[in-house]
């Protein structure tokens, strides 16, 4: 050993000796490691560090979920007759919702808040700490709700346990809140990264959804952390079990109006789609039951659907494979339309009547009490979308319809109008069937479809109460700071007050012992009545007769506005910006007085929020 080496071993058996003799908590051996290279290490050599670790174990994490699942499903889709098919389509998505409601219950206490939009809550709102039960209570709910049958996709639990592993690793090895966020959304990202095989789609889900309104410079752990995802999966999986597709046709730009309609079809779909899960998340929620009634319920019916339709059971991707296969009569022949018989049309009812139900039964499957996303529905539903509207063409008597292509495409353009993520969408697509040829036509429905659904709602509706109570980040920067300042924080409670009916001797007394520029004026209960200025009162200690209307009376004026104690940040900037006021009382419900915020302590609060949270 060289003496370079010699030195770093002795410097990193000085630092273990003093970690586990000073140190509070108790370390394992490679947190030791861990540590020491922290102390040694700059902070983006950490940081990208960090990031192949998270990557890594996201990563493995994603491997096990998808493995289960795909297990599940192998051994009742190829090893079991339909007849015996339908027992479990009877019984199992039944059993998936209500054991995974069991489950939250009795063992995560009834913690069930779940996807995405508790990930963006716990970044605007917790300071990017996730729980630590998130880094195997999404993968357990998931792999019961999904395995069993449950309508749903894996990948938004597969994300959430990635931000919980980024936000775990930040907080073990005491890192501030900007890296915190950037190790959460890397694991986010690891996690897509290694559901899809996509790194670069993982990145951009980070970027378009998880940083929304968030300043970063550091790109590296991301970058990192999607790749290492990515090969986790790459090298761990089977090819059958990755959301891939070989079976395509070269682009065309002879086909571009076959894109253009089904870009309008794709963002009409969108929509109806949200809708249906926003009636029945309404639904669900006001039902006067308990959880596993509603789960009970919820199980029953998304039973039946698969029962009648069973390419709805599960995440659906192996029939989406199929018909891009051209291989949709074995489709047909696992449901009860093989009795009606291989027509055209009975094809276009069959794909249109699940396209339809596919909302339906997803939003059952997690307003209910299971667990999921819709990353899985929206692509099993865009492929639908696009499939039907190439079967109509085609009976139509159009020639040379771009089937396969449309099947592809049509995945994108779902998504992006479900989720609001086009670019996410873009490269999900383009890196999962290798068509890089195909980003005109990815481009061309995924911007009408997520122009489409922005028209609608400028918000995604899942997301749309959080971001109207400002408990989530949106696009505007500013307002995300001044969110997550709180009105309790910023008052000065320090003020001189007078009572309503005091002397003008007492009033005297305050104003020649006071240090501030204002006196509160109360009635009974200590109820606000208004303020006194010292710019009213100087003029008359000048006069002869100044004394004599140095009254309570004489000189309170009402406040130009009253702040109410857990008043929004941003409706206080709004009224300081209309009143011109620089200070504002601040009062509780009943009236009674609190303090006085100013204009410089809230600004002076964003300056240091602004501070903190940029790159």
């Amino acid at each position: 050993m060289n003496r370079s080496s010699i030195k770093k071993f002795y410097s990193f058996l000085k630092f273990r000796r003093n970690f586990t003799r000073y140190s509070l908590q108790k370390a394992k051996s490679y947190e030791i490691v861990l540590f020491w290279l922290k102390s040694i290490l700059s902070r983006n050599q950490f940081l990208i560090l960090s990031g192949i670790l998270v990557g890594i174990t996201c990563g493995l994490a994603g491997v096990v979920l998808k493995s289960l699942v795909h297990y599940i499903h192998h051994v009742i889709t190829y090893r079991v007759h339909f007849e015996r098919q339908v027992f479990f389509y009877i019984l199992f998505p039944f059993l998936g919702i209500v054991l995974t409601t069991v489950v939250v219950q009795f063992f995560f206490k009834g913690q069930d808040r779940k996807g995405i939009a508790a990930v963006l809550y716990e970044i605007a709102q917790n300071s990017s700490i996730v729980s630590s039960v998130k880094m195997y209570s999404q993968i357990v709910q998931s792999a019961i709700t999904v395995g069993l049958g449950g309508s749903a996709g894996l990948e938004s639990p597969i994300a959430v346990t990635g931000a919980a592993i980024g936000s775990n690793f930040a907080q073990t090895y005491k890192l501030d809140y900007r890296e915190r966020t950037l190790l959460l959304a890397a694991g986010a990202t690891a996690g897509i990264a290694s559901a899809f095989n996509a790194p670069i789609a993982g990145m951009m889900f980070a970027f378009e959804i998880l940083l929304t309104g968030v300043v970063f410079f550091d790109f590296f752990p991301l970058v990192v952390a999607a790749v290492c995802g990515s090969l986790t999966s790459k090298v761990l999986l089977k090819e059958s079990v990755l959301f891939q597709f070989s079976s395509r046709a070269p682009f065309d730009y002879h086909n571009i109006p076959f894109y253009l309609l089904l870009g309008i079809l794709c963002g009409l779909y969108g929509r109806y789609y949200v809708l249906i899960g926003k009636y029945v998340d309404q639904w669900f929620h006001n039902l006067k039951m308990g959880r596993i009634q509603k789960a009970a319920i919820g199980g029953a019916v998304l039973s039946v659907l698969c029962v009648l339709y069973p390419p709805l059971f599960g995440e659906g991707y192996d029939t989406i494979k199929a018909i891009t296969n051209g291989q949709i009569q074995e489709v047909i022949a696992n449901s009860f339309f093989r009795f009606i018989g291989y027509h055209e049309w009975v094809v276009i009812v069959f794909v249109a009547v699940i396209c339809l139900l596919k909302a339906f039964s997803a939003s059952i499957t997690i307003f209910s009490g299971g667990n999921g996303g819709n990353f899985a529905p929206s692509l099993f539903a865009g492929g639908l979308v696009g499939y039907a509207f190439a079967l109509v063409c085609t009976q139509l008597g159009i020639e040379h319809v771009p089937e396969s292509n449309l099947v592809i495409v049509g995945m994108a353009g779902v998504m992006s109008g479900v989720l609001y993520a086009p670019l996410t969408a873009i490269f999900l697509i383009a890196e999962s069937t290798y068509g890089y040829d195909l980003f005109i036509p990815l481009m061309i429905v995924s911007v009408i479809s997520f122009s489409m659904a922005k028209w609608f709602s400028s918000v995604s509706p899942d997301l749309e109460k959080l971001a109207r109570q400002g408990k989530i980040f949106t696009r505007e920067h500013d307002r995300n700071l001044l969110s997550l300042l709180h009105i309790s924080d910023l008052i000065d409670k320090d003020i001189q007050v007078v009572h309503v009916d005091a002397s003008r001797e007492e009033l005297a007394g305050l104003i020649r012992a006071g240090k501030r520029n204002v006196i509160s004026v109360l009635g009974e209960g200590n109820k606000f009545v208004g303020t006194i200025s010292m710019d009213d009162v100087r003029p008359l200690l000048f006069t002869a007769d100044g004394y004599t209307m140095l009254t309570i009376s004489h000189l309170v004026k009402p406040a130009p506005a009253v702040v109410q104690e857990f008043e929004n940040v941003l409706t206080v900037i709004k009224k300081f910006d209309e009143t011109g006021a620089w200070n504002l009382p601040v009062v509780k419900g009943d009236g009674e007085f609190v303090g006085f915020i100013s204009k410089s302590s809230v600004l002076n609060s964003y300056r240091q929020l602004l501070r903190s949270h940029s790159g």
